[in-house]
């Protein structure tokens, strides 16, 4: 599957809050923030349901996939996004497994794997 999302009774600021706290922990960082919901309105769009995109990173962690196959370069730094529809919501993120699956090397897909759990595991706590 492309992807990993879980529900959260929490608010998307809540969420967006828990997600600075809990990062560090994990040894990542959060290189960038967008707020879509700002950006498509300051754009004139009527969107008025919550949504961020975060950019996460552990430098250790990407000097391997790069080292390994710079097409990783491709995939990160890796993307955390919180946002609401159907009236809950919702934190995820598209899995690095999975994309780095395209590119067609096991040892990098393994590599990414290892990233994927620990932000699988982070989002998990977050919830």
């Amino acid at each position: 599957m492309y992807h990993y999302v879980v529900t959260s009774e929490k608010s998307a600021a809540e969420l967006k809050d828990a997600l600075y706290e809990v990062v560090p922990t994990i040894q990542f960082g959060i290189l960038g923030e967008l707020d879509l919901t700002a950006i498509m309105q300051k754009k004139g769009v009527d969107h008025h349901t919550q949504s961020y995109e975060f950019e996460v990173c552990n430098p250790k962690h990407a000097k391997k996939l790069i080292d390994q196959n710079p097409l990783a370069h491709m995939f990160l730094p890796c993307k955390v996004t919180i946002f609401e529809a159907d009236g809950k919501t919702h934190i995820g993120m598209p899995r690095p497994s999975t994309q780095a699956s395209m590119l067609e090397d096991t040892k990098l897909e393994e590599l990414a794997k290892e990233v994927e759990d620990i932000l699988i595991g982070a989002i998990d706590q977050i919830k």
